[in-house]
């Protein structure tokens, strides 16, 4: 039975149309993608699915009693309560089961063999048990701990908690109240792998209809059943797995591509007929036949939007000295807490180096105390002969908050206005665009702004805290298409298991104050991980006289 049927859905943002004829059906374990450039309307979907934004034409049907959940990325409003209550209070419908079943319990011993109210009463027992009938208390506080939250933390009042760890709980309250239909927009947003690998196994699991944006391709990949893609206005549903979805519309892409040639070639020849024999007596009707023809051609083109697409590369790098970073013996803390305790950190001419490690494991701390931001508590910071080091934090800080794009552009660079906004022009800040403050651009164009920078620095050793973030599909892959042609050294901290596994060749694991490294990349990582925590696993008792 279905949760969701859309059936030609529309909406008009600012008197114009954002998409028009959005079809699909979501049925129970169906985990649909959405895809599509920014500003293709995924989010308004979502919110269109959640009632929270209205449809301007076509229906939509929700199963009856269907209950929804919506996880977006607006911060929670009341501060003042606790975690634990502020995810329980997105479990209203089942405080409200639990009230209704303990008033029919009381009914039934006035009226045992009221038929009608039995049945009610069974229906809602069932319901409660999908649920994790009871008990349902700790099984909704269960995501909590899978998204890294500990049960020291579940009566701190969320006004103590920073933004990434509220973007947790409002995934961890959209998940608590047993939906029948979840909505997730960005829900990989401020997860550590670990957790990534919980909600992948979570999502999987659940017996619920999930629609979701995401730009994680590897979530994507785990978690998706299905894809509807926005584009141009228009939506395509393809039902198949992520990267299926990828190779279908690569080979529509180069199909277009040529029915766009073929086209443009055949109105090259009419033209030239035209221009030839439009004043010759003989030939002026048949010239003329070609014009209406030309006219009356339906012109196969791609919507201009799709034009704007992020590719760059960065340029040949001078040499250095063999080692370019080291750190040894280091001690790092922050808040009375210890980082690291005696860890060696090392990076060589050339090497693509992944640092990993679980939210709050101190890889940004470490990082900064790399590139000289933050002293360390002990230890000795040496940097190799002939070293530029290009850094891009976690938030794009460096940047700063007044001016322009192009100003900023022109601080980090001292590029000529004109050398600026070609720079800019490369990572899609085209004309005008180059002209909006810092204080108004989006966590996107941050990013961006902030690689263009990096790129036009010419360093030859790059220190990267979560380069994607906020970044589309298109841009991840430009990125890493960029990183895997740099000549220089690289060290990344990166939750995209994806970059990681292109980019690595050696893995550095931070966790518990203590830093390991791993020779190979992401794969060779992952196999040792698990050789490890089988290791540590404890050994079955042997039966006696085994």
């Amino acid at each position: 039975m279905a949760v969701a049927i859309a059936s030609a859905l529309d909406k008009d943002m600012a008197g114009r149309p954002l998409f028009r004829g959005v079809s699909f059906k979501l049925e129970r374990r169906d985990r649909m993608t959405l895809a599509g450039r920014n500003g293709a309307g995924k989010t308004t979907l979502l919110r269109m699915l959640a009632r929270e934004t209205s449809i301007d034409g076509g229906e939509l049907v929700l199963a009856k009693g269907t209950r929804v959940a919506l996880h977006d990325q607006r911060p929670p409003r009341e501060r003042s309560l606790s975690l634990r209550d502020y995810v329980l209070s997105g479990c209203r419908d089942l405080v409200a089961l639990e009230q209704r079943l303990r008033e029919s319990e009381a009914e039934m011993a006035e009226r045992p063999d009221d038929a009608a109210l039995l049945n009610r009463y069974a229906v809602a027992q069932a319901r409660l048990e999908h649920a994790g009938g009871w008990d349902w208390r700790n099984r909704a506080l269960g995501p909590l701990h899978g998204l890294g939250f500990s049960d020291a933390s579940l009566d701190r009042p969320l006004e103590g908690f920073s933004g990434g760890e509220l973007t947790r709980a409002s995934l961890a309250r959209a998940l608590a109240g047993d939906p029948d239909l979840l909505l997730l927009d960005e829900p990989t947003n401020h997860l550590d792998i670990a957790s990534l690998e919980w909600l992948e196994g979570y999502l999987a699991e659940l017996d619920a209809a999930v629609a979701l944006v995401a730009h994680d391709r590897w979530f994507l990949e785990a978690v998706g059943t299905s894809v509807l893609e926005l584009e141009a206005g228009r939506a395509r549903f393809f039902p198949g797995s992520w990267h299926a979805w990828r190779k279908e519309s690569a080979a529509r892409e180069l199909e277009l591509g040529r029915a766009i040639d073929k086209q443009r070639a055949e109105i090259a020849r009419m033209e030239r007929f035209i221009e030839r024999f439009r004043y010759k007596a003989t030939k002026a009707r048949q010239a003329q036949s070609r014009v209406k023809a030309i006219e009356r051609m339906d012109k196969v083109e791609r919507d201009p939007r799709d034009q704007r697409t992020l590719g760059f590369q960065f340029g040949p790098v001078e040499r250095s000295g063999r080692l370019v970073l080291e750190i040894e013996d280091a001690c790092l803390k922050i808040g009375g807490r210890t980082l690291l305790e005696g860890g060696s950190v090392w990076l060589e001419r050339g090497e693509h180096v992944s640092l990993v490690g679980p939210n709050g494991a101190g890889k940004t701390t470490l990082i900064e105390a790399l590139v000289g931001r933050r002293p360390l508590d002990r230890g000795r910071l040496k940097q190799g002969h002939n070293v530029t080091v290009g850094y891009l934090s976690q938030h794009s800080s460096e940047l700063g908050s007044t001016g322009t794009a192009l100003d900023a552009a022109q601080r980090a660079t001292g590029l000529t206005p004109g050398k600026a906004r070609a720079l800019l022009g490369r990572f899609l800040f085209a004309g005008e665009e180059a002209e909006k403050p810092l204080d108004g651009l989006s966590g996107g164009e941050r990013r961006r702004l902030s690689l263009a920078i990096v790129v036009a620095s010419g360093s030859n050793v790059l220190v990267l805290d979560e380069p994607t973030n906020h970044l589309d599909l298109d841009a991840r892959e430009a990125l890493e298409d960029a990183l895997l042609a740099f000549e220089g050294a690289i060290l990344l901290v990166s939750h995209d298991r994806a970059l990681l596994d292109a980019v690595g060749s050696r893995t550095m694991a931070l966790d518990e104050a203590s830093l390991r490294s791993y020779a190979g990349g992401w794969p060779e990582y992952l196999r040792a991980r698990e050789q490890r925590r089988e290791a540590a696993a404890p050994r079955r008792a042997r039966p006696a006289g085994g």
